[in-house]
C-alpha cells in the first residue's frame, strides 16, 4: 500500500499585509478542524522565503480529497493567499524506503 501526504505551500498575495485578526482567527480554526478531524499531520510558517507564509502538510483519501481542503482555506477564499499542493509518497521502515 502507497503512502501520502499532501503539502500545501501558502503563499501570500498582495492583500497578505491587509491581513485582519478576524482572518486569522478563521485560519486558526480551520487548523484547529482539520486537526480535530485527522487530516493535519503539520503546520507552521516559515521565515526567509519572501512570498511563502506557510505550509500545511495534509493527510487525505486522494490529491483531489486534499484540494477541497486547500480551497476551503480562510486565508485563500479570502483572497490574502494562494497555494501550491505537492504529493509527498512518504518511505519509511514499512515500504523498504521505497525501494
Amino acid at each position: 500500500m502507497e503512502d501520502w501526504l499532501y503539502m500545501m505551500f501558502i503563499e501570500k498575495t498582495k492583500t497578505y499585509n491587509k491581513l485582519t485578526k478576524a482572518a486569522v482567527e478563521r485560519h486558526v480554526a480551520n487548523l484547529r478542524s482539520l486537526d480535530e478531524q485527522g487530516h493535519l499531520a503539520l503546520a507552521g510558517v516559515f521565515k526567509g522565503y519572501p512570498g511563502v507564509a506557510g505550509m500545511y502538510i495534509l493527510k487525505a483519501e486522494s490529491y483531489e480529497a486534499a484540494e477541497e481542503l486547500c480551497k476551503a482555506e480562510p486565508l485563500v477564499v479570502e483572497g490574502f493567499a494562494t497555494y501550491k499542493l505537492k504529493a509527498l509518497q512518504t518511505a519509511h521502515k514499512e515500504n523498504n524506503y521505497l525501494l
